[in-house]
């Protein structure tokens, strides 16, 4: 058995918007309040989280996560991946390097961005962490097997994972199919949707939709959401029987 936990649920913003006095940023429902997009995977023996946003170190506080084994990243957009310096304090209490899973094109940007963590001499207390490449193959982390699923943002491809009887895809405009016969089966599924109003590299919820129907996973929620998703309750109230809308601290078992 796996446990998930939605530990952001929010696009490259967040909500709520810097500045933006809208309902659903000024709105003082928690489920309107929205981290950037990751979540996190515990077995009886094995913590992984999928993406480092630039909430990552509050993420891991408040989901007492004391423990993290290895970092799984869908792709290079700073969103996703801004937080992994604060993979430190994970090294010095287990005095050990973590565990990066990533493809080629993530690695660059992993290696551009912290530079520093990569130097031949470092000096004390930076990051240490171990690079895996990862494209279409499937791969195990500790008790935790991963099978990837490429989707495409616009033109870049980003890796969704089936772990078991759950699905997780974000960042995605486009499944092809012999991708969507990988989600099928799924008791779970947890897929992007911007926005209502369309969008050049994001599902909107209109198609979101349409994707649900064509997979026929029994229970779906959605994730990466704009403030313009509209309030928590509202939208959620709109949606089919089996697809719900996220909110960070939404945690379920497989």
């Amino acid at each position: 058995m796996f446990d998930i936990t939605i530990l952001g649920s929010g696009t490259s913003t967040g909500v709520p918007l810097i500045g933006c006095d809208c309902p659903v940023c000024t709105s003082d429902n928690p489920k309107d309040k929205r981290l950037r997009t990751s979540i996190k995977i515990s077995s009886p023996t094995t913590t992984v989280v999928i993406d480092t946003t630039p909430d990552f170190r509050y993420q891991m506080l408040r989901t007492n996560t004391t423990q993290l084994n290895a970092v799984v990243f869908t792709h290079p957009h700073r969103d996703h991946y801004a937080g992994l310096d604060d993979i430190r304090p994970y090294n010095f209490f287990s005095n050990q390097p973590m565990h990066i899973y990533a493809n080629a094109l993530t690695q660059v940007a992993i290696k551009r961005d912290f530079y520093y963590a990569f130097e031949e001499k470092k000096d004390v207390g930076l990051p240490e962490m171990i690079l895996h490449t990862i494209d279409k193959e499937p791969f195990t982390i500790g008790d935790i097997p991963f099978i990837p699923i490429q989707v495409m943002h616009r033109e870049m491809p980003v890796l969704g994972f089936r772990i078991g009887d759950f699905t997780y895809i974000t960042d995605a405009n486009f499944i092809a199919e012999e991708e969507q016969e990988k989600i099928k089966g799924s008791s779970i599924l947890v897929l992007n949707a911007l926005r209502p109003e369309p969008h050049p590299t994001h599902f909107t919820l209109s198609q979101a939709l349409e994707m649900v129907d064509k997979l026929g996973v029994p229970q779906v929620y959605f994730t990466h959401f704009s403030h313009q998703i509209g309030l928590h309750e509202k939208t959620s109230a709109s949606l089919p029987n089996g697809v719900a809308l996220a909110y960070d601290g939404l945690s379920f078992s497989i």
